[in-house]
This record gives C-alpha cells, sequence and structure tokens, in this order.
C-alpha cells in the first residue's frame, strides 16, 4: 500500500464533516418521531416510553438546534417563519379544496 492511500484509510473526518452527519441524523429521527405522531396522534405515548409523541418530536428538535448551533447556523429569521407558515396554510387549503 502506498503511503498516500495509508493516510487516507486512516483520515479522519474533520469537525464540520462530523457535525454535518450529525445534523442527517438528527433530521432523520425528527422525520422518525413525527411520522410516528402522525400514524399514533401527537399524544400517544408509546408502550414502554414515558414521553408523548410530541414531547418526543420537542426532544429531537432540540437535538436539531444543538447541531446547528455547534455549526453556528442557528438563526431564528421570524419573517421567514410567518412566510412558510402563510405558504403552508395555503397549500393545505388547496389540497382540501381538490
Amino acid at each position: 500500500m502506498r503511503s498516500e492511500d495509508a493516510a487516507r484509510e486512516g483520515e479522519t473526518v474533520n469537525r464540520t464533516e462530523h457535525l454535518l452527519t450529525k445534523l442527517m441524523e438528527e433530521c432523520a429521527e425528527v422525520t422518525q418521531e413525527a411520522s410516528k405522531a402522525s400514524i399514533f396522534g401527537l399524544q400517544e405515548v408509546m408502550p414502554g416510553q414515558p414521553f408523548t409523541n410530541c414531547e418526543r418530536i420537542v426532544k429531537e428538535l432540540n437535538d436539531l438546534w444543538a447541531i446547528c448551533e455547534m455549526l453556528g447556523i442557528a438563526s431564528v429569521d421570524r419573517e421567514a417563519i410567518a412566510a412558510k407558515k402563510v405558504k403552508v396554510e395555503k397549500y393545505m387549503a388547496y389540497a382540501r379544496s381538490i
């Protein structure tokens, strides 16, 4: 094995790469909890779990936000959030109308 290959094989991911991977994992965990809540409801408590589906979603969102803060990409844009809410309501109304 060439020394270049050996160096690449032993390379470790840098902090940013690691945190971006964690960001993807946390997004997937939010998705998983939202899917469960969609099926069973926000207030359902899964057997063997002490928390409602809503509380579990919030926990995963907090984990996601923590990674965003670690990446330095955490900022709240209230105007963008308000615009997103309007857009979601618009398309939800459209979906109900068809």
